[in-house]
């Protein structure tokens, strides 16, 4: 083989990936447009925008023909880069309701700062450094885009609607473990420049994901990924004689405290009703009007802790023990659901309540 011809198939290479590196950030900058002009609370909005915005960053850091180290933005380009596992960390929080924790959040973001000028430091002066560095970094990396898919796994039954379970548990899993098998090749290859066949690879599955994505996010409802943030009242239409005998089932399971039930997820409660989960979920959501098993079960455990709260008969209850009782695993989900439900925390409640009785 000649050199002249190993020189145009490596060129073809480079076109073939830039191509692909090209369609892919275009796919993903429209995704974010679309998700920052619709619906969608505006934290959530906001950390989508920066998640895409950061693995379109990675694309331009990754490709064979343009590596803009010596740009005045690269510094930026980088740390947006760098960035994507901890939004990815951020957004399955959002998405799927869930606190974030704060401690975690800020070592998260300590360690994205430092490393980020760590690079600049090491390359001046202590390049040495730079393996170190990294492999910190990647290291976080590689927690935070595993806790983020276990928080997609672990909440994917909330959701009542299938679709969109489907769709926002796809979502994460797959960003993330793209983003993690990036970061693996890249320790693999001792955290430098990948050659021509694993640089392709990444970008077509890049590409592959991005547009699967796109399809299954705009073609019907670009809404279809998050609640609204000011969601419209849902019409509860008339039920049917089979939805009617459900909510009765439903009704005789609730007046027995089923929802105190810690643990308590749908398949269960489907299971105790002897009816199939998709029925369940249609009825809870599109009929009652929930927009996820959570809110119906927060719903009934708070509407039941403020007559306790109210009860001069357990002024001396403990609202940790109360929260225990009604299904809450800690006094901070309880707290968090109670103030969204009523505005107020339990304390506050509690004493309002007891002094106007």
């Amino acid at each position: 083989m000649t050199a002249s011809h190993i020189i145009g198939v490596m060129t073809k290479l480079i076109l073939l990936d830039t191509a692909m590196r090209l369609l892919a950030i275009g796919q993903l900058l429209l995704i974010a447009i679309v998700i920052g002009r619709g619906r969608a609370p505006r934290p959530v909005r906001l950390a989508t925008a920066l998640l895409l915005t950061g693995v379109a960053c990675y694309l331009t850091l990754a490709t064979l023909l343009f590596r803009p180290i010596s740009g005045p933005f690269w510094a930026l380009v980088q740390l947006a880069a760098q960035s994507v596992p901890l939004l990815l960390w951020i957004f399955a929080h959002l998405l799927f309701e869930r606190a974030i924790d704060r401690r975690a959040a800020a070592i998260g973001f300590i360690v994205l700062i430092g490393c980020w000028i760590g690079f600049f430091f090491a390359a001046l002066w202590m390049p040495e450094a730079r393996f170190w560095i990294a492999l910190l970094q990647r290291g976080v990396s590689l927690v935070l885009i595993g806790h983020a898919i276990l928080i997609a796994m672990r909440e994917r039954g909330d959701d009542l609607i299938e679709k969109r379970r489907r769709l926002r548990v796809g979502f994460v899993v797959v960003v993330g473990a793209l983003s993690f098998m990036v970061i693996v090749l890249e320790m693999l290859f001792g955290f430098q420049r990948t050659g021509a066949g694993v640089a392709i690879g990444q970008a077509f599955a890049i590409l592959a994901a991005t547009t699967a994505m796109g399809v299954a996010l705009l073609q019907s409802d670009p809404e279809l990924l998050f609640d609204p943030a000011r969601p419209a009242p849902i019409p509860v239409p008339s039920l049917s004689p089979a939805e009617h005998v459900l909510r009765q089932k439903l009704d005789v399971v609730i007046a027995g405290a089923i929802h105190r039930e810690p643990g308590l997820s749908i398949g269960s409660l489907a299971e105790r009703l002897g009816v199939p989960e998709h029925r369940l979920r249609g009825l809870i959501n599109q009929r009652l009007g929930y927009r996820n098993f959570s809110a119906f079960l927060n719903h009934h455990r708070i509407a039941e802790a403020k007559l306790w709260l109210a009860d001069p008969a357990r002024v001396d209850l403990p609202i940790l023990t109360m929260a225990m009782d009604l299904g809450y695993g800690s006094l901070a989900p309880f707290n968090r659901a109670f103030r969204e439900e009523t505005g107020v925390t339990p304390s506050e409640f509690r004493r309002a309540a007891i002094v106007a009785n």
